[in-house]
């Protein structure tokens, strides 16, 4: 380690003293002068609420890019938050569960990281309400990144491990070398809250930009119908009965919400949202996921088990498993929708229609390291 680093440290060391002593606020620094980053909103897009404490910056998206792909956030330098959130799979993992250190599995399929600035809240089961506090979780998991947040901290701080100067970092984009948990998820939620995905056909078809192909046109047509024949359910139109759940209001395709989805009768092997909430209706509900690059996201459901948009399609065109708790939008367990394989091929058509391929090749994005 070389002498300007280790008198850093030791500075910073004091400073830690100094703050704790007297409560000051080191993001006051008059040196510190961050730059302001403005989110482009995209068309059809609300706006996106950024914590008030939390307000973007450039250096702070920049060193949230370096943090979101650092493999020093894992116990043994093996993985980063990237390593289970590929770009080509829609910023997910193409396995159907991912391998933390040591090559533990989890149990759940990774969830996409898209437009996440506009969820309510997050991971399948809605166990964290900001984008915050979902960072702070992989990396003290014991089956995925499994190290405690003060030995983070501490390599950030301290360890010679890379030409990278993070505190000075830090301090460009806070006001301060001293790292602590907080600022390093602040700084990934900046970065993550730029990765916004508004460009695929659909989007530019939205924007009078280019056209849907016919078969396209017709997915979109039916995505937005109920399902059902009329004269046996009062309200049917024939449609594929998605827009409930993934409907298209601010663009967003999801609704955010929780729903059993007809997947199991029962639910021994993942409860689901009833295990944050303690509510027994909860049972076997999951969050709802976009389907922005759907086409690039398998493996599907919380638990990766369809491999392929035509078994997800076939799904609910079965009409799923009725169950206790299964939701109120799943009204064809008997019989399904009944959609003829012309409609199933044209529902999918309009599904690889929401692919945005400038998303995933962004540069912004990709690893620095």
């Amino acid at each position: 380690m070389n002498s300007d680093r280790l008198s850093r440290i030791t500075v910073s060391g004091f400073l830690i003293f100094i703050a704790v002593s007297s409560g000051c606020d080191c993001g006051n620094n008059p040196a510190w002068e961050p730059t302001s980053y403005t989110i482009d909103i995209p068309a059809f897009f609300p706006p996106m609420d950024i914590p008030a404490d939390n307000a973007m910056t450039e250096e702070g998206i920049k060193l949230g890019r370096l943090l979101f792909w650092e493999k020093s956030l894992s116990l043994d330098h093996s993985i980063s938050c990237g390593s289970c959130h590929a770009p080509t799979s829609n910023f997910s993992d193409p396995n159907q569960f991912s391998s933390g250190v040591n090559g533990t599995l989890g149990s759940r399929n990774a969830s996409v990281i898209v437009n996440l600035g506009w969820s309510s809240s997050f991971f399948w089961d809605g166990r964290a309400m900001t984008l915050e506090d979902q960072i702070r979780d992989p990396v003290e998991h014991p089956l995925e990144m499994n190290v405690a947040w003060e030995v983070v901290v501490d390599r950030l701080m301290n360890d010679d491990f890379s030409d990278l100067d993070y505190p000075q970092m830090f301090f460009d984009a806070f006001g301060t070398e001293i790292i602590t948990e907080d600022l390093t998820v602040k700084a990934i939620a900046q970065f993550i809250r730029t990765m916004i995905s508004a460009n695929s056909k659909f989007d530019k078809w939205r924007r009078g930009e280019t056209d849907l192909s016919d078969l396209e046109y017709l997915g979109y047509q039916l995505f937005l119908k109920e399902g059902g024949d009329p004269e046996v359910n009062p309200g049917g139109e024939f449609g594929a009965d998605c827009f409930h759940c993934h409907g298209e209001a601010g663009l967003q395709f999801s609704d955010y919400l929780f729903h059993n989805n007809g997947l199991d009768p029962s639910f021994e092997n993942d409860p689901g949202r009833v295990n944050v909430t303690g509510f027994v209706l909860d049972s076997g509900l999951f969050k709802t996921p976009t389907l922005r690059n759907v086409a690039l996201s398998a493996p599907y459901m919380h638990d990766g088990r369809f491999n392929s948009l035509e078994e997800v399609v076939e799904h609910y065109n079965s009409g799923g498993v009725s169950s206790s708790t299964i939701d109120t939008f799943m009204k064809y367990t008997t019989g399904g929708l009944e959609l003829a394989p012309q409609q199933k091929e044209a529902l999918i058509a309009f599904l690889n229609a929401l692919t945005d391929t400038t998303f995933i090749q962004n540069p912004d994005f990709s690893n620095p390291h």
